[in-house]
């Protein structure tokens, strides 16, 4: 602990000592543009681009020739150099670290002294030399993708963006096969505590200037939970030159409003960006059933970043976020009279060093601290909660510091630096027992039962999670190879105390004949316990409070281990397509999940003895064609789990089954395709999502005669049948001399009277019927076509445009029910400038 707070302490004062921030995880461009005599020429226009991203920025030189691009994600880009009376130059740049990329001098000709040519992009040109599979997302993308989720839109961002992501309720989505297994690194803060707007505020994705989603083997600098890893670069002031931002406000289905804005200034020496957002829906979370009862939230996100370059070596930066949501918990028709409802506060301070040591090495350092503040009400008689009412007042605070240093030495990039951080837990939980049903279940909850007398069980806990990370890493190319190796040591120091060297070794190989690129890769990696509701879930042993009276001796959930390989190739298909495709392979032992408590948001982390996950991941896309750009992404997941369960606390829907089986994470196919026009001088444009989702696994209705124990509004709100006869309120299906049958689930029969279950819990599990939903985006970002830097913007959403009714899970033990939303319509106006 004494390391962890001299460390943080440093990188503290380092920055109030220079009253300034970091560029973050994002690279910069510098050159000097000339004649042919060796003259200076000023005014020239260096641009930027990425053809598969979109990402674009642009400079103009300054009197003596100079010009700089900052706050630069790392990829590889075309450079392009106009100036009046001189011909076009290009070349292409790769960013690949967070030193500067000093370009050799750009020496322009003469116009019409050798004859101009515009290059088009080859194949070779949009590929990546990369073991790690991953995404390039700009904001000219994220801005045109579905945004209809209030308070989600960054989850949004994400599942339609990614392949091998299946989308969940309330903005939970499985990153490959896991659930919620994912680190944000925001301009070099990581964190790796939940981000679904049920948990904690998102990261309005109105800030955000572009993000790299990886979900191939993490290399050494990333821990924790590295399903995927989401570096996000956001927008920036600095070098700017001017004043621009942008303003919006909207209204639709529900009772949606909304409204934010987004300003930025700066120089070539400071910078500030910021941006406000709110929203309010009258279906704000995803409901237990398809109409929507008792679903009004509000969500408010402030972000600031502040940047300072005082000297040709130093650079500082200071990310400023704070957010509220408000929440009502939405009723099914069996709960109408409830009344729960739950709030989250959340700020950040991240404030961050960099100083170029020399031209191949720099130094970064970024702490931060971060506090998320959950409150959960009940409602105001307690009785009119069922079948429980439950309380919660929990705290998570992350404080800690990232710190490393890059260099360059001839062919190699290294990387050596510490990730320290506390995280510290407080709880404060109450429930009782309001449904007497329940205790025939679980007598060991008999205590609490509020309707014979009982009194509400109450929870109160503290505690300290210490992490220390060091690593070290090494990217090299040696003809066409590009290699990754690094060594990872995480020491965990919490309820459990756990030690785990991770090794993590990439390779590629550039067929440059074919425009292929081949990898392969392989990492262990410590996995880490979520922290919500981590003390209580302890106190319960295995199997939770079903099993075990509160009190007993409790199997304390820990960190554990996975190894994973990965194996893919990405291929230029032609000029203009680029595929790409990846195999993977996870074993992990101590596999982590959520249970649910019933039919509230709140959740408690729970671990399964080992889980083996395993699929594959695609994504097909296109450069800027003319206006025109497409992608396609494709994915494949197979999540099994193994007993015993360690933790939770009530779980609702059948018990699990003894042996193997397939976690709710757990999906065939799910696919993504988006298609965008837009016409030029950023004028009008269409955008076409297109989601696939073959089904997730369902653990609370495992056969048909599941199903015939539900009730009547539950058998209503899944379409339930016998013999094509549907089940009705009024006559609920208790036995079916036949086949049953549901409109939004897919049965195995079975389970009823004499016949026995066909269900399996490994091979033939219950799921959610397959669904395709589309998506369509119209709208204009220059309503008058005007030339001026002032333009008028407009914009229509529609949600789910083939109004189809489906469910995301249904009485899941992990995530409960939640319907998709059915078709709704955004309508957006703003300003640019």
């Amino acid at each position: 602990m004494h390391t962890l707070a001299r460390l943080a302490a440093f990188g503290l004062l380092a920055t109030s000592l220079c009253r300034a921030q970091s560029l973050g995880n994002a690279g910069t461009i510098e050159g000097t543009v000339l004649d042919p005599t060796g003259a200076a020429v000023p005014n020239a226009a260096v641009v930027i681009l990425n053809r598969v991203s979109g990402y674009r920025q642009q400079a103009i030189t300054d009197s003596k020739g100079a010009f700089r691009l900052n706050n630069i994600p790392l990829n590889p880009y075309h450079l392009e150099v106009d100036a009046k009376g001189f011909a076009h130059d290009e070349q292409d740049v790769e960013v690949r670290t967070p030193l500067p990329v000093v370009l050799m001098t750009i020496r322009l000709s003469v116009e019409g002294s050798k004859e101009s040519v515009t290059v088009e992009a080859a194949g070779a040109d949009i590929l990546e030399n990369d073991p790690t599979t991953h995404v390039d997302v700009d904001r000219s993308l994220i801005m045109k993708l579905p945004n209809a989720d209030p308070g989600g839109g960054l989850s949004q961002a994400i599942v339609n963006s990614t392949g091998g992501v299946a989308a969940d309720g309330n903005g939970f989505f499985h990153p490959l096969g896991d659930h919620a297994q994912v680190s944000f690194v925001i301009d070099g803060q990581p964190i790796s505590d939940q981000q679904s707007k049920v948990f904690s505020t998102q990261f309005p994705a109105s800030a955000l200037q572009s993000m790299e989603l990886s979900t191939g083997t993490p290399n050494a600098e990333f821990g924790d939970k590295t399903s995927l890893v989401v570096q996000a670069t956001t927008r920036s002031g600095l070098g700017a030159g001017k004043m621009f931002g942008d303003t919006n406000t909207s209204y639709g289905s529900f009772g949606t409003t909304g409204g934010g804005f987004g300003l930025g200034w700066g120089s070539a020496k400071f910078g500030n960006f910021m941006a406000a957002d709110g929203s309010r829906s009258g279906r704000f979370l995803d409901s237990p059933e398809l109409t929507p009862f008792h679903d009004i939230g509000n969500n408010q996100t402030i972000f600031d970043r502040l940047d300072m370059q005082p000297t040709g070596k130093d650079a500082l930066h200071l990310n400023l976020f704070t957010a509220r949501n408000w929440i009502q918990i939405p009723n099914s028709y069996d709960q109408l009279t409830q009344d729960q409802r739950q709030r989250v506060l959340t700020w950040s301070i991240a404030p961050g060093y960099q100083r170029t040591i020399d031209a191949h090495t720099l130094l970064t350092i970024n702490p931060y601290i971060r506090k998320d503040q959950f409150s959960y009400y009940p409602s105001r008689k307690a009785l009119n909660d069922t079948p429980i009412t439950q309380s919660q007042q929990r705290q998570l605070l992350n404080w800690g510091t990232r710190a490393d240093i890059s260099t360059n030495r001839g062919s190699h990039n290294l990387k050596f630096g510490v990730d320290l951080k506390q995280t510290r837990l407080l709880e404060n939980f109450q429930f009782g027992i309001t449904d007497p049903s329940l205790i025939d279940e679980s007598p060991s909850l008999r205590p609490y039962d509020l309707t014979r007398g009982g009194k509400l069980f109450g929870y109160h806990a503290t505690a300290n999670i210490n992490q220390y990370a060091f690593f070290a890493q090494d990217s090299f190319t040696k003809g066409n190879f590009q290699f990754h190796a690094g060594l990872r040591i995480d020491v965990y120091d919490g309820l459990l105390t756990k030690t785990e060297p991770q090794p993590r070794l990439g390779i590629s190989y550039n067929i440059k004949k074919t425009g292929t690129v081949l990898r392969a890769s392989y990492a262990r990696t410590m996995e880490t316990p979520f922290n919500e509701n981590l003390l209580l879930s302890n106190a319960t042993g295995l199997g939770g409070l079903e099993k075990n009276l509160f009190g007993s001796v409790a199997s304390t959930i820990g960190p554990g281990f996975r190894n994973q390989f990965n194996a893919g190739f990405q291929q230029a298909l032609g000029r203009y397509l680029l595929m790409d495709g990846d195999l993977f392979w996870k074993y992990t032992h101590n596999g982590f999940d959520f249970n649910t408590l019933l039919n509230s948001t709140i959740t408690f982390p729970i671990a399964w003895h080992n889980s083996k996950v395993d699929g594959f991941t695609g994504r097909v896309s296109t450069i800027n064609i003319h206006g025109f750009q497409a992608f396609w992404t494709f994915g494949h997941s197979r999540a099994r789990y193994y007993p015993p369960e360690n933790g939770g606390l009530i779980s609702q829907g059948a018990p699990l089954a003894d042996g193997v089986f397939r976690i709710d994470h757990d999906q065939a196919f799910q696919s993504s395709a988006n298609l965008r026009y837009q016409r030029p001088k950023n004028a009008e444009w269409v955008s076409l999502t297109y989601r696939y989702d073959s089904g997730l696994v369902v653990s609370g209705v495992p056969d048909a005669g599941a199903a015939l124990e539900l009730t009547p509004h539950q058998q209503v709100s899944v379409g339930l049948g016998c013999n094509g006869v549907p089940a009705t309120v009024a006559k609920p299906l208790r036995g079916c001399n036949g086949t049953v049958t549901s409109t939004l689930l897919n049965l195995p029969q079975g389970g009823y009277g004499n016949v026995p279950t066909q269900s399996n819990a490994d091979h033939n599990p219950a799921r959610v019927k397959p669904r395709n939903v589309f998506d369509l985006g119209l709208g204009t970002d220059n309503l008058m076509h005007s030339e001026h830097l002032r333009r008028i913007t407009l914009s229509l959403e529609l949600a789910n445009l083939t109004n189809v009714t489906a469910v995301y899970n249904f009485l899941s033990t992990f995530s409960g029910t939640h319907f998709l939303a059915p078709r709704s319509a955004i309508a957006r106006i703003g300003m640019t400038f």
